[in-house]
């Protein structure tokens, strides 16, 4: 699929050579070679390469659905660079901001030694496994402890069920941090061309959570697919859309620091009224 920037987020290569334009236009040239080896390593982690882990089975939460939404949070960090907003991020910081991206839903990925199911078995508890992968494979980049922290903070505060406000930041650019991966998060999944005709796909996920989880029927947040689609609209308006302008900070202002509309919130609009129509 192409982002709402034109990206062709199905293509790490793609998305690999937007890293580095941006990081050439925001004056951080010197972290190219640190994009190259994340980007790579993420790549082999979704596809099956990295040791001790398979290859992500899901076909919503795929390896686009991360690249989908590092696209979006390179085109916040370079929006932000030149409004000249503040606080401003370092060259470190936005390293830091790409690899929480990347690795923010690693926690669907399952060992070699667990076969059975998808990925999607761990929907409800992917945040605090992504958060344990981080931990345990950045030591190999030489990530500091406090750099660390950071990142898995910022991962801490995906998901509906986690709220920004409640987490607790060592410094005011490790929060924005959280800001960004959170707006990217969402925008890039919502804003996606294909997200409404995928919703069947999504609700299978939910559907084998619940079941490894033997979440009991009157506790489960959706029972059906139309369930699903007829609830997104809500979940975009009254819970989305006031969150990314309040929790997160409004960060995604920055995606129209050209002066033209937003071109993710447009995507997620013609969504929305899409879901809505088959309703």
């Amino acid at each position: 699929m192409v982002s709402p920037h034109g990206i062709n987020t199905k293509d790490p290569q793609a998305v690999a050579a937007l890293a580095r334009t941006i990081f050439r236009e925001i004056g951080a040239e010197p972290g190219l070679p640190f994009i190259d080896r994340a980007l790579k390593d993420a790549t082999d982690m979704f596809e099956g390469r990295f040791p001790g882990y398979l290859g992500i089975d899901m076909f919503y939460h795929d390896f686009e659905h991360t690249l989908q939404a590092t696209t979006c949070l390179l085109q916040i960090i370079v929006g932000r660079h030149h409004a000249g907003a503040t606080p401003v991020l370092t060259q470190r910081d936005c390293e830091l901001a790409l690899l929480a991206v990347l690795l923010h839903d690693t926690g669907y990925l399952k060992r070699t030694e667990d076969p059975q199911g998808t990925g999607a078995k761990y929907t409800l508890t992917h945040v605090r496994r992504s958060c344990e992968f981080a931990r345990a494979y950045l030591p190999q980049l030489d990530i500091l402890p406090e750099e660390i922290e950071d990142i898995t903070t910022a991962i801490s505060c995906t998901g509906p069920a986690n709220r920004i406000s409640n987490a607790v930041f060592r410094r005011p650019e490790a929060r924005l941090l959280a800001c960004i991966l959170v707006t990217s998060d969402y925008l890039g999944q919502m804003g996606a061309s294909d997200y409404v005709d995928e919703l069947p796909i999504l609700f299978r996920e939910f559907a084998e959570a619940y079941d490894f989880e033997a979440v009991p029927p009157e506790k489960r947040m959706f029972h059906s697919f139309e369930e699903l689609r007829s609830k997104t609209p809500a979940f975009w308006e009254k819970y989305v859309r006031p969150m990314l302008d309040t929790e997160a900070g409004g960060v995604h202002q920055f995606l129209n620091h050209t002066g033209q509309p937003n071109p993710y919130f447009e995507a997620v609009e013609a969504n929305i009224a899409k879901a809505r129509q088959q309703t």
